[in-house]
């Protein structure tokens, strides 16, 4: 398909993060690049190499001669899924950006539906909801329900069960999250808290095309513990009503110990005391390590280290300056 030459400046940007796509990347360019072409406005398509280690890089290299839409962008190391989409964020420059991920479980074609919506609904954001997740594995639908239960009920967010990462966001919305100077961002939960106008638009979520999958279990659970321990002080509150319950049970065995001695009764066994030296330990420990989740975050953004690094920018075609390449990114 001849390229056809985009505008400095594009309407959409289509941002795509990538992590040893090799295999399913040429079926999403297949599908992606025609539904774009047919949309009325301009448009980029900014794929994030998150430091795939296959051939992900060499496909977008040639995909990218004929493709002058395209802008390959490189991080010098794998950093996440969510770091991917927050350098492919930084880096556009439409005024409406998409993001959608490679492995066709979302599919293009509904980005002109998001964009029709956006336009005639006046809305900042279009969250791409699933009607149809039988796609997905009972363990990863059962998971991602609990999950969406909890954050709702922790950090008190209005959060669709059904609505991922595949959303199209008004320049506006996409500055307001570029600005934010905390780490590790959940984009899925960034979005919602921001409340700028938003609507939907469903559709069926299909089986991966190729490949595998990279979220594994403990991705899934470092995921929920950013979300978590970022977006709600529900678990401090948690250790603080335990350390409660425990000053007042350890009040009443006070009472009981000492009324024991005045009338001349006995103190039960050894048992009944290792169970409650037993049981208080562990909500002793258990409290010690959900301070220490967030004292880490806090350590985490007072170091100010970056949550990626670019190492390649296709739109620079000449010798990159300090800043341009390795650059660090919150």
């Amino acid at each position: 398909m001849p390229g056809t030459p985009q505008p400095t400046h594009p309407v959409l940007s289509v941002v795509v993060p990538m992590y040893n796509e090799e295999e399913v990347l040429p079926l999403f360019v297949e599908r992606l690049r025609p539904v774009l072409d047919e949309l009325p406005v301009s448009y980029e398509v900014v794929a994030v190499d998150d430091g795939s280690s296959d051939n992900t890089s060499v496909l977008l290299q040639r995909t990218l001669r004929d493709w002058p839409a395209l802008r390959v962008v490189r991080l010098r190391a794998n950093s996440g899924h969510q770091a991917a989409i927050s350098a492919g964020l930084q880096r556009s420059v439409g005024d409406w950006v998409v993001t959608i991920d490679a492995d066709l479980q979302d599919p293009p074609e509904t980005i002109a539906r998001m964009y029709d919506a956006a336009v005639a609904r006046n809305v900042d954001v279009v969250y791409g909801v699933r009607t149809d997740r039988t796609a997905d594995s009972a363990f990863k639908r059962h998971t991602a329900g609990a999950f969406y239960r909890m954050m709702r009920r922790l950090a008190k967010l209005d959060l669709s069960q059904d609505a991922g990462d595949f959303r199209m966001m008004s320049r506006s919305t996409v500055d307001a999250i570029t600005a934010l100077p905390e780490h590790n961002r959940v984009l899925r939960l960034v979005v919602p808290t921001l409340g700028f106008p938003s609507t939907t638009v469903e559709y069926r979520r299909d089986a991966r095309a190729a490949g595998e999958s990279k979220y594994p279990l403990s991705k899934m659970i470092r995921l929920t513990l950013d979300s978590i321990t970022g977006y709600s002080q529900a678990p401090l509150r948690f250790a603080t009503w335990f350390s409660l319950l425990g000053f007042i049970v350890a009040a009443l065995v006070l009472v009981y110990v000492i009324w024991s001695k005045v009338s001349g009764g006995t103190t039960s066994g050894w048992a009944s005391t290792v169970v409650i030296l037993a049981v208080f330990s562990g909500l002793q420990l258990l409290c010690l390590g959900i301070l220490g989740e967030y004292v880490g975050r806090t350590y985490t953004a007072l170091q100010q280290r970056p949550s990626y690094y670019v190492a390649y920018d296709s739109e620079h075609t000449g010798p990159l300056h300090t800043g341009e390449t390795d650059e660090p990114i919150d």
